[in-house]
């Protein structure tokens, strides 16, 4: 399992703070501040979804409010909802984009 499924549904996230963020039309450019200038490999970019989530994650939030978040807004089952939510927080994990949160959701 990935770190968003070890940390559990009810563990809150927090977009990091050495980033900037852009939206332009219906996607998000992420780009690390503290990466060289130039260094494409180090801009992100976050479909539609990607970017409701990101707005989402500007302030702590819990796997389980995403996954509540997505299911007001598509037509999704909460259990493909939670499953590409936790697939999504691993990615922005792993590429350290977002950092756990202190506490959990009440």
């Amino acid at each position: 399992m990935g770190q968003a499924d070890d940390n559990g549904p009810d563990n809150r996230f927090v977009a990091h703070t050495g980033l900037v963020s852009r939206q332009i039309a219906n996607e998000t450019l992420l780009v690390p501040v503290s990466s060289r200038v130039g260094d494409l490999d180090a801009i992100y970019t976050l479909n539609e979804i990607g970017s409701q989530v990101w707005t989402l994650l500007q302030q702590p939030a819990s796997a389980r409010q995403i996954v509540s978040m997505l299911c007001e807004e598509y037509d999704v089952s909460a259990d493909v909802a939670a499953q590409d939510v936790a697939a999504f927080l691993d990615a922005l994990l792993a590429k350290k984009l977002v950092m756990p949160a202190q506490g959990r959701e009440d």
